[in-house]
């Protein structure tokens, strides 16, 4: 096993790594430690990382099956697991998500590498939503624990369609090319640390049995708590970095205070398990087939 060194960003998420050559194939005693990190942590971030398209598909390898790029959205030209996270593609990332909740079984984590950066912000925030749970006042989490959510990819944007230009209406449309709608329970049971977190974020759109306008509020309540300052690790890029997270209990967020300047990162997701609520029932599909997309990790 590598020397590999720990040291925590913030109290609530966040750890840089160090000691680590994720270049070279790992052992398990590392991979062990790698996850340990993780399911504490949340998110992972390593620094000086000597990686192309190839090598970071190689380390997620590690942590399971890797996805395809996206469900809808097209692959870097050539790599069909690495999905580009590029500015001159748009920004639809600046809302607070959880990678692809909206079908039935969502990466369970999801790795960042920085490629091009801009001189100033472009930063991703990353929430822990585990801490949110344990925010919550008793009621509310009682509350919690019984609610479901439909997610969607066909959703509002809350963008008038007379601000969106022909390139971002025709990204939307590639987005929303196969329509998806998954329920999952609004609290899930992480499957290796039993810890409860919200799962919801902007896919989220409506509780199951409670009319639009119900879903909002009690939805954007629970919203807060995720968001909470405390709860969140503000990731500042630079070159030649990676961010491991953990997809199944945060949500993150990309600043789009950049002024349009290139920013693009490479995203690679490792095959995810269908969600569990605190009563042991499994997500469900309610419309799309994303088989095409990710394998079930078991």
């Amino acid at each position: 096993m590598t020397d590999i060194h720990i040291s925590k960003v913030t109290a609530n998420i966040g750890a840089r790594i160090t000691g680590v050559d994720l270049a070279k194939p790992l052992d398990e005693e590392t991979v062990v430690a790698l996850r340990d990190a993780l399911n504490t942590h949340k998110a992972l971030v390593f620094d000086d990382v000597d990686l192309d398209d190839e090598g970071q598909q190689a380390f997620v390898r590690h942590f399971g099956d890797i996805t395809t790029a996206h469900p809808t959205v097209p692959s870097v030209d050539g790599v069909p697991n690495v999905l580009p996270v590029d500015s001159e593609r748009g920004r639809a990332a600046n809302h607070w998500h959880t990678d692809v909740t909206f079908v039935l079984n969502p990466p369970q984590a999801s790795t960042l590498r920085s490629i091009t950066i801009p001189p100033y912000g472009g930063e991703t925030l990353i929430a822990n939503s585990a801490a949110a749970y344990r925010d919550l006042p008793q009621p509310l989490r009682l509350l919690a624990d019984t609610l479901w959510a439909e997610h969607t990819n066909d959703y509002d944007y809350a963008v008038p369609e007379e601000t969106v230009d022909e390139a971002q209406a025709a990204a939307r449309a590639q987005f929303t090319s196969i329509k998806y709608r998954t329920a999952h329970p609004i609290v899930r049971v992480h499957p290796l640390t039993g810890e409860r977190g919200l799962f919801i974020g902007g896919f989220a759109q409506r509780i199951v049995g409670l009319s639009a306008g119900e879903s909002r509020k009690i939805l954007d309540l629970l919203q807060t708590y995720v968001t909470r300052s405390e709860n969140i690790l503000r990731h500042r890029w630079s070159e030649n970095q990676l961010v491991l997270f953990d997809n199944r209990i945060t949500q993150h967020y990309a600043i789009d205070n950049y002024d349009g300047l290139p920013r693009r990162l490479h995203r690679v997701t490792v095959a995810g398990d269908v969600p569990v609520g605190v009563e042991g029932k499994e997500s469900y599909v309610i419309e799309g087939d994303a088989s095409h997309y990710t394998s079930v990790a078991a």
